[in-house]
């Protein structure tokens, strides 16, 4: 089954998935949710249609670079109180979280046309492109022009070169969809209008120095 590969990296990124309130956080590798939601807006989906397609796709990272987890925050005013009404002299704090310097490799295994499809949007992108949120834009683009590979998501991304310069030399971790394994809350299971969520496995692998070969 073909696998397509998207290059995460930029200055800053944020995956949240646990975020409540005024407080967000990020995970330490990209969220499914927050990579379907980039593809998205690649394909000029709107937030209210279905992503069951997308959310079909099987999903693996490579960290080629660990990021450094960052904390900012911003202030609002002119918020709404429990009463419903707005309240000029109330200022919310919200701390908000994210990942300096990160390089990850993206690969979606499935649907051989619907990963032509989202290769050639990523390429021409329908809506701007962010890594998680809209002000954490990528660096070098997220699309690869070698990225549709005709092997498995293992497979591909070990095989594909490294992102960061060094990074093949020591050990990265592989994420990858599994059975069982660490639960992540960041299944879409409705349009991302809907803002719900389901769990998904994801099980944790060493990639050694030496690549393995795709086949």
């Amino acid at each position: 089954m073909p696998t397509l590969l998207l290059r995460l990296q930029g200055p800053l990124q944020s995956w949240g998935t646990t975020s409540r309130f005024d407080e967000r956080d990020t995970q330490l590798e990209p969220s499914k949710s927050g990579v379907l939601g980039l593809i998205c807006a690649a394909l000029g989906r709107d937030r209210s249609e279905p992503v069951d397609d997308l959310a079909a796709l099987t999903m693996g990272v490579r960290v080629d670079r660990e990021g450094v987890v960052l904390r900012d925050y911003q202030t609002a005013t002119g918020v709404i109180n429990a009463a419903g009404k707005v309240d000029l002299k109330r200022t919310v704090v919200s701390p908000r979280y994210y990942l300096s310097d990160a390089a990850f490799l993206v690969g979606l295994e499935g649907d051989s046309l619907l990963l032509t499809q989202i290769h050639q949007a990523l390429k021409r992108p329908h809506w701007p492109l962010s890594l998680g949120r809209k002000g954490c834009l990528p660096s070098p683009p997220v699309y690869l022009p070698d990225g549709l590979q005709e092997c498995a998501l293992i497979a591909a991304l070990s095989d594909y070169p490294e992102l960061s310069d060094g990074a093949g030399r020591q050990v990265r971790r592989l994420l990858l969809e599994a059975s069982e394994g660490a639960v992540r809350l960041d299944q879409p299971i409705a349009p991302f209008a809907e803002r719900r969520f389901g769990p998904r496995f994801v099980t944790t692998l060493p990639l050694e120095p030496q690549e393995a070969p795709c086949s």
